[in-house]
């Protein structure tokens, strides 16, 4: 598959699955008659997070993260920009190759605090090298290892570290 597919491929798959993702959590949600429910979604992550999502009185800032199932990727890059927002987290969803989700990893803390020591991680670099071939730095973002991440398994366990609240569905 050339570089232009497979990018495209990247993108859709991402795209598929935050839908997934988000019908997942909004389902679970429904089913423990949690309806005070809002998702928003950010056009472009300049914030550091792609979606915004209210439970009551919880505000969640989210930044998706996708990766597959026995897959290798060893870390994720993270904008300090989400280390500023309240209740920032970043959510490492596992999918298998029919995109169901198998499990999530889950960096964050209580809903009410920032991220924690993202400032210290190593600094991330561009994918592509400049015109010199060079892979420059970006300064606004940080490499979070995977051993950095939480294993969380189903709904219930995530909607728990989201809002604090679970509830057998």
């Amino acid at each position: 598959m050339d570089t232009e597919h497979h990018a495209f491929h990247s993108v859709l798959r991402e795209r598929i699955v935050e839908h997934v993702f988000l019908g997942g959590l909004l389902r679970h949600l429904w089913r423990m008659r949690r309806f005070d429910v809002e998702v928003l979604r950010a056009e472009f992550d300049a914030g550091g997070y792609d979606l915004v999502v209210r439970c009551g009185a919880v505000i969640r800032y989210i930044q998706l993260k996708v990766g597959r199932l026995g897959g290798a990727t060893a870390s994720v890059k993270v904008s300090l920009g989400l280390s500023g927002r309240p209740g920032g987290c970043v959510i490492w969803i596992v999918v298998d190759d029919d995109l169901n989700i198998d499990h999530f990893r889950w960096f964050g803390d209580a809903p009410e605090s920032a991220l924690p020591g993202l400032e210290a991680l190593k600094v991330a670099r561009h994918v592509k090298g400049n015109a010199q071939g060079e892979k420059l730095e970006r300064a606004n973002h940080r490499v979070l290892p995977k051993s950095r991440f939480e294993r969380i398994d189903g709904f219930d366990a995530l909607s728990s570290r989201l809002f604090g609240v679970q509830g057998g569905a």
